[in-house]
């Protein structure tokens, strides 16, 4: 018993020294130390009561990842622990292409919650939307499952069919469906000429995003003789983010120099600047105005690039204010143990805003028909509504998210519409095209107004 308990100590003290730095000791006081020592000793003899007396012999390994994502998990919502299968998914994910339904998931209450279903995935194809809630997979009851064992199940051989049941807002009984599963080739950019204008869609920043965007740019321009459109409308409604740097790239496409993105995190490395720098797209894109799409499922990275655009007066948003996850996880891999997502810095815009539980307004708001069968679920919690977020630096924070709904036909998508109408001239608002100027003197004269009531 001795001897088990100093190893599982050991191994609780590994643990303390994973997710504290070494700098941060100085800080705690004696009676703080000893005081760590005494919950790490309470934690080993849970752990050696569990590996004598429990009904069946514990799986100890799967104990002490337990224990980690335990962790993890009470810090915020977007920090965890990756077993090294989830840490293979989700490198998977971040190349962009691979096997399953092409649901982007999340655990809440015990059952897998969607944030996203990919575009032109056997999820979205079968009809399942953002906050549907997957409830029973092959028979088997996802309630009490992890949120690994639910995804291992809908992994599998392509080609193979997996039996979902979805819970849905709003309607009167379960949906039973039927998957097919397909190796998932996220196309992170797609775009298409609406009505003589240029969209282009980014739907996740995957390693793909910026070479995607890049890639359209110059079809589009290809395909107007070389010549510069009237306008190009970018959509990030519904894009969940991905990586920071995909996003610095992209707003850096649109621009030429200035500040893109600040983090700032405890510990001086996690701070950092990201300036634009002039290139070739950017000089293509000089005189073209640009419309970003946002909503309320615009989260992260999309948030990066709207903030980015919108603070240094390169674009206008229209839309519905975004989520609001203003915060960045690092992954720091643990051997072939798997790695860790933990939160290690706040973003912040140009302007140095954050945005975090607060999300970004659009400079124009365009709300959506939403039809009956929807308005029951149609709204989106924000970052503000996941319990245990971090909280923003904003006096009021954000409690509900805007609408995640676009239809699925683009003559009724209003904001695409309202788009369109400013670029062909058809319609007007005083905030297209931007004035940077105008969005300079205003930025001056705010800071000018806090240092005063300072």
């Amino acid at each position: 018993m001795a001897l088990v308990f100093k190893r599982a100590l050991i191994v609780m003290l590994a643990i303390a020294a994973s997710v504290g730095p070494v700098t941060a000791q100085s800080e705690h006081t004696q009676l703080e130390q000893e005081e760590l020592y005494r919950q790490l000793e309470l934690f080993g003899l849970v752990l050696d009561r569990i590996r004598d007396e429990y009904i069946e012999a514990p799986d100890e390994t799967e104990l002490i990842r337990a224990a980690i994502q335990g962790m993890l998990t009470s810090l915020d919502p977007h920090s965890a622990y990756l077993s090294p299968e989830s840490f293979a998914d989700v490198r998977e994910d971040t190349s962009g292409t691979f096997g399953g339904l092409g649901i982007e998931v999340t655990m809440e209450e015990g059952v897998v919650k969607v944030v996203t279903p990919y575009d032109d995935s056997p999820a979205s194809r079968a009809g399942i939307l953002a906050n549907d809630y997957v409830v029973e997979i092959d028979g088997q009851q996802v309630m009490g499952m992890t949120l690994d064992d639910a995804v291992e199940l809908m992994r599998g051989e392509v080609g193979t069919d997996v039996d979902v049941v979805i819970s849905r807002d709003g309607a009167e009984q379960l949906i039973e469906l039927t998957l097919t599963r397909d190796i998932i080739s996220v196309s992170a950019v797609r775009w298409s000429m609406e009505r003589d204008v240029p969209l282009i869609r980014l739907s996740r920043f995957s390693g793909q995003a910026y070479s995607g965007l890049t890639d359209a740019i110059q079809e589009i321009f290809e395909e107007n003789d070389g010549e510069a459109p009237e306008g190009i409308i970018l959509d990030l409604r519904n894009n969940p983010g991905g990586l920071v740097d995909q996003a610095q790239f992209v707003a850096d496409a649109f621009l030429s120099e200035g500040s893109v993105v600040l983090t700032r995190g405890r510990i001086p490395n996690q701070n950092s600047r990201y300036d634009a720098s002039a290139d070739e797209i950017d000089a293509m894109l000089t005189d073209v105005p640009i419309i970003v799409l946002i909503n309320g499922g615009s989260a992260s990275a999309a948030e990066i690039v709207a903030g980015a655009l919108q603070d240094q007066g390169r674009a206008t948003l229209v839309g519905t204010r975004s989520f609001g996850k203003g915060s960045v996880q690092s992954i720091i891999p643990l051997g072939f143990d798997g790695a860790m997502r933990l939160t290690t810095a706040r973003y912040y815009t140009p302007n140095n805003r954050s945005i975090q539980a607060l999300g970004i307004t659009p400079d124009i708001e365009v709300l959506q028909d939403v039809p009956e069968e929807f308005q029951g679920r149609d709204l989106l919690i924000g970052e503000a509504g996941l319990a245990g977020h971090i909280s923003g630096e904003a006096e009021e924070e954000a409690t509900v998210g805007s609408s995640v709904y676009v239809p699925a036909e683009r003559s009724e998508d209003n904001q695409l519409q309202y788009a369109i109408d400013l670029i062909l001239g058809e319609a007007e608002d005083p905030a297209f095209p931007p004035n940077p100027d105008a969005i300079i003197a205003q930025q001056q004269t705010d800071e000018a107004e806090v240092t005063e009531s300072q």
